[in-house]
């Protein structure tokens, strides 16, 4: 039997193996070998598991990593796929984020019942959501809106808008635009008013820190900007100990030779924001998250947590 050059870990669901198979057609292309070549390796994880109940309830982003980690270690895979947002602040020793694909749009859409947008639902109507930062900003702007989780694939969220179980939901436009379903968005939303979260648009992958030889396979299929961008963005994360339990945005750009950084905590009821805003050279890019996540934090009495 062959053994293939390399084993892509990832979760099953649509978009995570879309997400895999842009990775997987990239590296074909750039070791100039046949896509089927490569192996995938559908991992389910325990935050596909679990739809009852909101990812801060249940240890956070790790769920949906920990156990692409734990066969990454083994030996099982080479890499894994992720989507940037889900990647825990802190990794295992063991792995290191090898990089990241050019990022996508950055922004979130709206997608209301009946083609509604966000301002023009009724007073009262339910929105919802799996992500505190999207709660809070819907309330920061309606605050008449009621917010209630909403789990499950996109499509599970398409649907439960359709049949009018709730009237609207926030997706990233990334993740419409991978699966062919960009037109089912009601708005795109802006980024003043709603700042995604760190690693939202991006493709990131981790593979073993030891490994050296996957890791110069993925070398040329990796973005550099997206890398400093992802840098500066969960650097600041790392700082505020952002994990699913505090709505948290934050979003780097290069724009010239700078890469520009916003970052934001609300308070979950939208009422109160703090936000910072730094920029700097690229290579400082680890600098300009963690100084903004301390500018923050220094206006905050009673630390992050003081802000549920």
């Amino acid at each position: 039997m062959t053994t293939p050059p390399l084993r892509i870990g990832t979760r099953g669901s649509p978009l995570a193996l879309a997400q895999t198979h842009m990775t997987r057609a990239l590296l074909a292309r750039s070791l100039g070998v046949a896509e089927d070549s490569i192996a995938i390796e559908i991992i389910r994880t325990t935050g596909d598991v679990i739809q009852d109940r909101a990812l801060s309830e249940s240890g956070g982003k790790g769920l949906f990593t920990k156990e692409l980690d734990s066969a990454l270690i083994a030996g099982g895979i080479d890499l894994a796929v992720h989507s940037s947002k889900d990647l825990p602040t802190h990794l295992p020793t063991e792995i290191i984020v090898a990089g990241y694909l050019p990022r996508e749009d950055v922004r979130d859409v709206f997608i209301g019942r009946g083609g509604m947008k966000l301002a023009e639902l009724p007073q009262g109507a339910t929105v919802g959501t799996a992500s505190l930062r999207r709660a809070a900003q819907v309330k920061r702007l309606r605050p008449d809106i009621k917010t209630a989780l909403l789990r499950g694939n996109v499509e599970t969220r398409l649907k439960k808008v359709e049949s009018g179980e709730f009237d609207g939901t926030l997706l990233a436009y990334a993740g419409l635009k991978r699966l062919g379903l960009a037109d089912r968005a009601t708005e795109l939303l802006p980024l003043e008013s709603f700042l995604p979260a760190a690693g939202q648009g991006a493709i990131g992958i981790t593979c073993r820190a030891d490994d050296a030889k996957t890791r110069a396979a993925l070398a040329p299929i990796l973005d550099a900007a997206t890398g400093f961008a992802l840098a500066a963005e969960r650097s600041f994360l790392a700082v505020l100990d952002g994990s699913c339990r505090t709505p948290i945005a934050a979003y780097a750009r290069l724009e010239g030779e700078n890469l520009v950084f916003s970052g934001e905590v609300l308070r979950s009821d939208g009422g109160e924001v703090f936000s910072s805003s730094h920029s700097g050279l690229p290579v400082d890019a680890a600098l300009i998250g963690y100084h903004a996540g301390h500018d923050i934090l220094r206006r905050l009495p009673h630390g992050v947590a003081g802000l549920a």
